[in-house]
């Protein structure tokens, strides 16, 4: 649709309104990310609601004080109103999500004249399931429930004072309507494992059949999605649902306008959601549980019902799972050259380009059957269990034996699928690249494991053929999308259509009178024994005189180790991101330096990158070393492999770009506006060393350089 006169006007005017509104002045590069972005969605053709043109994308990279989420939606919005199609916003965090609902979306509309409205979309996860927080505070008020305790699947339950009361506030506090029942708006971090217990899947949701769904905080949530021109969701959400072939949360692609801010994070959320792993061990003690399930079933089933006889069918196909499970842990134990040192309890194999031996191949196919037949034998069960549900049809089963029974057996269902995909993927002929296939055997003090893994190692053509050539468009935006000032990395990690087109929005920052990097002399490099010592000797004197310093590790022990050298001659000074919740760190770092006192905080990739401290908080970085990517990652490693294979160089075209955009993503902590001002200092020579560091200190934005030689 080529894009109308009052479209452009009300794209315009609603720039205009929240300028005049919020009393702000234009900036240029937002103009031209709001110009760009119209444009590309003006330019695609329809025929009936259908995208005619060739798929494409449209890439904005936009720096810091851009004003990128203002830009996307003033250009967004009246476009997809216009075509009748829903904008699905996704981020890479929650506290984005959070921030475009409870802040920049109502901002705009208070500010400008746009018609529209939004709702919050993320994943049943997320919600407080009630039916299972009542089943979880029964279970602790009966030794012996009546009915089968959900908590079977969750392990030994936790015996940490106030567990019961934790879970008794939660209630008052969802029935009082204080919380919503999102996880991220309770107001502590709740650990996994505790989560687990109160949440729920689609295999053990009971859905319109649960005696709490007119309470229920997931499909409250979800009431208000079909109507909402806008859906604020995340990358993990739109995975998921296309991996269920798109529309079972969201709009079907086809039908949907989609923004990916903080894009960069898309391809390894891709890789991560099409994976999947096995813990041998682990799995045939999951088989026991699931045993002893189906024996305190049996009293609650009619015998000769259709449900009592999937228990037998369940029963042989998971003994059946179980001794082909011993066979493979046997056959990876003793014929991998698994390598254990001092320090580690975990040894990790590779198999080259993916290719494993024949003995594991057999065994994986045998697997493979073995376990499609236990997910197939629980997904009759399940189905028998739901037909209970209807009231109107005569059933086998009573209605109350349904509902306590199909959680269960739900998540039994869910987990057999899971492995079902390793299997799948140990079974797959080699494409190209050939996925990651390796194995880990972990050591404790009273048991051991071996978990099998696979991964594809490029997520390319899992996010064309899924979302980009479906989708009707798609716009992909962050503050670092290019790598060595190409998009080229982005290109093959994302797969991202022909047709795309691509800008570098210029930033409003004068970073040559803002801010210096610095490079001092140091005796050692990353690579030396001596490394350690020297960040210890030398961090003291870069700290002093500075109100709030931020050090960057690339490895937490290294992180440690100087933290515990150091913190003796300097109490109250340091805290790394592991002393607290994250957003206890930053706070308690904010009031020393609001109390006029000096702060220093210690953290590794994820404070390279998710953190916001403007103006005082924070005036210096300190870079360790070059964020190169483990070297013993088995993505990584496949990936190179691949490269080498075809005659290119994987340091040069895969690990030299990727340092080159986590380093300027750790050098960004420092501006976070038009008034700050800073130094970035880097205490690995090799970015001056090495001719690969002109590279990275090139795509570094222009501060001012001081290099001690």
């Amino acid at each position: 649709m080529a894009l109308t006169d009052d479209t452009k006007q009300e794209i315009q005017q609603g720039y205009r309104d929240v300028l005049t509104g919020k009393d702000i002045r234009a900036r240029y590069g937002q103009r031209l990310m709001i110009a760009e972005i119209a444009k590309y969605m003006g330019e695609i053709t329809e025929n009936d609601g259908q995208r005619t043109s060739p798929a494409s994308a449209c890439v904005v990279e936009a720096g810091t004080g851009t004003g990128k989420t203002l830009a996307y939606l003033i250009a967004a919005i009246p476009v997809a109103k216009a075509l009748g199609k829903t904008l699905v916003i996704s981020t890479a965090t929650v506290a984005l999500q959070d921030q475009i609902v409870l802040k920049d979306l109502p901002d705009l509309k208070k500010h400008s004249r746009m018609d529209f409205n939004w709702a919050l979309a993320k994943g049943r996860g997320r919600y407080l399931c009630m039916s299972r927080l009542e089943a979880r505070l029964h279970d602790e008020g009966n030794g012996d429930s009546d009915t089968m305790p959900l908590f079977l699947l969750d392990g030994p339950k936790s015996e940490a004072p106030g567990t019961r009361a934790f879970f008794e506030e939660m209630l008052a506090s969802y029935g009082s309507r204080n919380w919503d029942g999102d996880r991220d708006h309770w107001p502590e971090q709740i650990p996994d494992d505790v989560w687990r217990q109160v949440t729920t899947d689609h295999r053990q949701c009971t859905n319109r059949h649960c005696s709490y769904f007119d309470s229920c905080a997931f499909f409250d949530a979800r009431k208000d999605l079909d109507d909402a021109d806008i859906l604020v969701a995340n990358h993990d959400l739109v995975l998921a649902d296309l991996a269920l072939g798109g529309g079972a949360i969201l709009p079907e692609p086809e039908n949907a306008l989609y923004i990916f801010d903080e894009a960069h994070h898309l391809p390894d959320k891709a890789l991560n959601h099409f994976a999947a792993s096995v813990p041998l061990s682990a799995t045939r003690q999951w088989l026991k549980q699931l045993s002893q399930a189906l024996v305190k079933m049996q009293p609650y089933l009619p015998g000769g019902s259709q449900a009592a006889r999937s228990l037998d069918r369940i029963g042989s196909a998971s003994r059946d799972v179980d001794l082909v499970l011993a066979r493979v842990y046997e056959e990876a134990e003793q014929n991998t050259g698994w390598e254990f040192n001092e320090e580690r309890r975990t040894a990790q194999w590779r198999y080259p380009e993916g290719e494993l031996p024949e003995a594991l191949v057999a065994l994986s196919a045998e697997t493979r059957i073995a376990t499609a037949n236990l997910v197939r034998q629980l997904g009759v069960l399940a189905d028998e269990l739901q037909g209970a549900f209807d009231e109107r049809k005569e059933h086998e089963l009573d209605r109350e034996t349904a509902e306590s029974w199909y959680p269960v057996i739900g998540s039994f269902h869910s987990r057999a699928e899971d492995q079902l995909r390793l299997w799948a993927a140990w079974c797959e002929e080699g494409g190209s690249p050939p996925p990651a296939r390796w194995a880990v055997r972990q050591r404790w003090d009273h048991a051991e494991d071996i978990t099998l893994y696979s991964s594809p190692v490029l997520a390319d053509n899992l996010l064309y053929s899924r979302l980009w050539s479906r989708a009707y468009g798609a716009v992909l935006t962050s503050a670092t999308l290019t790598a060595l000032g190409r998009f080229d990395r982005l290109n093959a990690r994302a797969g991202l259509p022909q047709g795309s087109r691509f800008l570098v929005v210029p930033s409003s920052f004068r970073y040559a009178e803002m801010a210096t990097v610095e490079v001092p002399a140091m005796s050692a490099l990353p690579t030396d024994d001596g490394f350690t010592d020297e960040l210890v000797k030398r961090l003291p004197d870069l700290w002093a005189g500075e109100k709030a310093t931020l050090v960057l590790f690339t490895s937490r022990r290294q992180m440690i180790q100087v933290r515990d050298a150091l913190a003796p001659d300097y109490p109250e000074l340091i805290i790394t991101q592991d002393d607290m919740a994250k957003g206890e760190v930053l706070r308690q770092h904010c009031s020393r330096v609001d109390a006029g006192r000096p702060s220093v905080l210690f953290g590794v990739a994820s404070f390279a990158e998710g953190i916001d401290l403007p103006g005082k908080y924070l005036h210096h970085v300190v870079i360790t070393r070059l964020p190169f990517s483990v070297p013993d990652d088995p993505i990584e490693a496949g990936l190179a492999e691949w490269v080498t294979r075809r005659g290119g160089n994987p340091f040069m075209e895969i690990t030299v770009p990727d340092a080159s955009i986590k380093l300027v993503q750790a050098v960004g902590r420092l501006l976070r506006t038009e008034q700050d001002t800073g130094r970035v200092t880097i205490l690995d020579r090799r970015i001056i060393a090495r001719r690969y560091g002109q590279l990275l200190l090139d795509a570094l934005p222009p501060f001012r350089r001081i290099i001690e030689r």
